[in-house]
């Protein structure tokens, strides 16, 4: 009788499991944000969202870069990517701000995580799809990383304006709404992943990235609302040129 050979055994260099370990840092980072949102320590949950987006823009690069990508590597990172922009930052929200609105706070954090599971879907079909879509210059409507971080808005505003008034609660609500709608909205926003820089220009954009990365640390939530206030403005300016397409077309 011959005897059946064992098929052979795959080990895996830890470099190679380096990516899925960043996912999973990630998740962590998101899970502590919504405990520490619990507990009132608000300014840590939003860093610890922070540290998510930074692990969540490094897993998937470093994957490509040892190849190691796998499906169960893009499968783990789609459903961090719902927990930590589409979970813990509505919850977060809630947490601060919304609690006493009871039913219309809820709801609005209903509708925002529903629309970032949405945009979810929509983007891992059109990886996956074989039919042409617009330019990879550009997303199609706001990617969840950044809706994360434009929905805190409101925060950052209170972290670096102490002394100022809250944004009232009902506001803060439609302010939710409003940036769900925009992932699942049709509007091309702009893509940082294709965007070159000419060779003479590369020295200007270094010094420009080491002014932001040094207001960022030394002014960090005046910072945060300057980016996010001038992200809000490349989509405002993407859907007015949509708009004009869309007129010359018909």
């Amino acid at each position: 009788m011959s005897s059946q050979t064992k098929p052979p055994r795959k080990d895996f260099a830890l470099i190679h499991l380096l990516p899925n370990m960043l996912t999973i840092g990630s998740i962590c980072a998101g899970l502590t944000a919504i405990r520490a949102g619990t507990q009132g320590d608000f300014l840590t949950a939003v860093l610890l969202i922070f540290a998510a987006c930074v692990l969540d823009g490094l897993d998937g690069r470093l994957a490509r870069a040892l190849k190691v990508d796998s499906k169960m590597g893009a499968e783990l990172d789609s459903l961090a990517d719902f927990l930590n922009f589409g979970v813990a930052p509505p919850l977060l929200l809630y947490f601060w701000a919304l609690q006493d609105t009871r039913s219309a706070g809820w709801l609005s954090v209903l509708i925002y995580t529903v629309c970032c599971v949405v945009r979810l879907a929509r983007f891992n079909v059109s990886t996956k799809s074989t039919e042409p879509t617009i330019s990879r210059a550009y997303f199609v409507g706001v990617p969840s990383p950044a809706g994360a971080m434009l929905v805190m808005l409101p925060m950052y505003l209170s972290f670096a304006f102490t002394d100022r008034p809250l944004v009232p609660d009902a506001l803060i609500s439609l302010y939710m709404v409003a940036i769900g709608l925009l992932m699942i909205s049709r509007i091309p926003t702009w893509s940082f992943k294709t965007t070159r820089v000419s060779r003479e220009n590369v020295k200007y954009f270094l010094v420009a990235v080491a002014f932001v990365g040094a207001a960022v640390l030394t002014y960090a939530w005046i910072a945060l609302i300057v980016l996010c206030l001038a992200y809000i403005g490349t989509v405002a300016w993407a859907l007015l040129v949509h708009r004009r397409k869309r007129i010359r077309k018909g």
